[in-house]
């Protein structure tokens, strides 16, 4: 089967910002993009009331994905865009769509009156279980020239995830900003007084092994621009603030494998919730 970038739709604002932001990216990749519009099968005494009438129901189930796709034909001229119309659980499909994907994207409700995402039960479910990366996107998301923010673990570096940022900067000829956060010493958690030298001691040693760390990915993308920043303090802090200049925020997820289920991690939940730009959420061993 070819690869695709495939997008969840259901009509709202909030997929077709997903949608648009999908076809860009498809361009990028020189591959075709397929929406996948998932309905629940609704109760009989409920498709019966009036507010659930038949033109309603042909208008969303058919009308508006087929609008979407003919809007982005003409607007991204060349692009082979198709459309997958599936009954089904949205969370189960589109966890099950991803496997042949390059990236799933989906739609994200901004929170009210802050920047940041609302991430729904659906797409959580799908963060949790998919392979794939995954790129949340807000309404009203536009494109931007900003660099890519990459959150990385120097203890624990996965060149999946390495790989995927420098990719999404080399695409989008735009730097990538790697932002990697050191824990404090315990004084600061007991209101002592701060060491300046220890303090230097420490960030001198965190950025040489940052340093080191993307050493060999530099010399992988030399036309990449990359920009080292560490720092103590919060993880999820520090990514939220970059991401505010930024065009994605690439975030990893460890693919924990148990019977009582996946997560999805106590920083790349909080970055999903607070971050103002897409969050490609990445997922490695």
């Amino acid at each position: 089967m070819i690869r695709s970038v495939v997008v969840g739709l259901d009509g709202s604002a909030e997929s077709r910002a997903a949608a648009e932001w999908a076809a860009r990216e498809a361009k990028r990749r020189f591959l075709p993009l397929r929406l996948v519009h998932v309905w629940e099968p609704v109760p009989a005494p409920i498709a019966l009331a009036q507010f659930l009438g038949g033109e309603t129901q042909q208008r969303w189930s058919e009308r508006v994905p087929r609008e979407v796709v003919e809007d982005l034909k003409v607007r991204h001229s060349g692009l082979d865009v198709s459309l997958e119309q599936v009954s089904g659980r949205p969370a189960e499909v589109l966890t099950e769509a991803a496997k042949d994907a390059e990236l799933l994207v989906l739609g994200s409700r901004g929170l009210s009156g802050i920047g940041g995402f609302l991430v729904g039960s659906v797409g959580q479910a799908v963060l949790a279980h998919t392979e794939q990366p995954v790129v949340l996107v807000r309404a009203g998301e536009k494109a931007t020239g900003g660099p890519v923010v990459l959150g990385l673990d120097t203890d624990h570096p996965d060149d999946t995830l390495l790989s995927f940022a420098f990719e999404a900067a080399a695409r989008r000829v735009t730097p990538l900003r790697v932002v990697h956060v050191w824990n404090p010493p315990p004084y600061f958690a007991y209101g002592l007084p701060a060491d300046p030298e220890l303090d230097a001691a420490l960030g001198k040693q965190d950025a040489a092994t940052l340093t080191e760390v993307l050493h060999h990915w530099k010399e992988k993308y030399p036309a990449v621009e990359v920009i080292e920043e560490s720092r103590p303090g919060s993880p999820a802090v520090h990514l939220v603030g970059a991401s505010r200049d930024a065009s994605l925020v690439v975030v990893g997820r460890r693919a924990r494998r148990s019977p009582l289920g996946a997560h999805i991690g106590s920083v790349t939940h909080a970055v999903l919730h607070h971050a103002t730009a897409p969050v490609a959420v990445v997922a490695h061993d």
